[in-house]
């Protein structure tokens, strides 16, 4: 067994990218016999599943060609309601109606949320059209909740302490956005992107272009570049 090796894994949800790393230095360590070095090569947050990218020893030394791969997700989207952080683990609340998406057709079997204006439910033509316009190079503005360093601090750091910041926006490629089912207000999508795209921003994006709000109940990386989920190995 090499002591210089990319390994696959597929991190299961309710644990950190670094928690991953660690399990895996810890094993390394006992199959060795000493510390060998192991990175990570784009982290995934607690409650998103997939693919992880591990480089150990001197491996460690092409993460950054790692970094800049694309990328593919599939996720689980919640319409008509918003979270704190994007995702399952902030503070959800339901969305004021603001948009006029088109009425449901009937056999989207919609469960609309109650907006006290009217029906909030966007059609599928909507939807298709909402999703399309995203695709491109686009403008994103990273979420609060990130890793991203600022001032030599992490972001979600920050925002926990409820310090006041701003997080600059980033140019990010969109290659292509599959819808893979909608029955209001779950949405499930698989998207193409370009490193550096946070999935949750743009499923608040999403939301917000829609008129009935949005985030993630679910997220899974599938591919990283060439490298696929299938071939990564479980977490044990």
């Amino acid at each position: 067994m090499d002591e210089n090796q990319i390994i696959l894994v597929d991190k299961p949800a309710g644990i950190s990218s670094f928690g991953v790393v660690a399990k895996v230095r810890a094993n390394l360590r006992e199959t060795f016999g000493h510390k060998i070095k192991v990175g990570h090569t784009g982290t995934l947050d607690p409650f998103a599943t997939g693919l992880l990218i591990l480089l150990t020893g001197k491996m460690t030394k092409k993460s950054n060609e790692f970094l800049k791969l694309d990328k593919v997700y599939e996720a689980e989207l919640k319409l008509g309601y918003v979270s704190s952080t994007g995702d399952p683990e902030g503070d959800i609340q339901e969305y004021p109606y603001r948009g006029l998406p088109e009425a449901a057709a009937e056999d989207e079997r919609p469960s609309p949320v109650k907006t006290g204006a009217r029906d909030a439910t966007p059609i599928r033509h909507t939807l298709e059209s909402t999703i399309g316009s995203f695709i491109g190079e686009i403008e994103q503005t990273p979420p609060k909740f990130s890793a991203i360093k600022i001032n030599g601090q992490r972001a979600y750091k920050l925002a926990r302490k409820g310090t006041d910041f701003e997080i600059p926006s980033r140019k990010v490629k969109i290659y292509d956005i599959e819808i893979l089912d909608y029955h209001y207000p779950e949405l499930k999508i698989r998207c193409h992107v370009s490193s550096g795209t946070y999935i949750r921003t743009l499923a608040e994006d999403i939301g917000k272009k829609l008129g009935t709000g949005a985030y993630l109940t679910a997220l899974r990386r599938i591919k990283i570049g060439d490298y696929d989920v299938k071939d990564a190995k479980k977490m044990l």
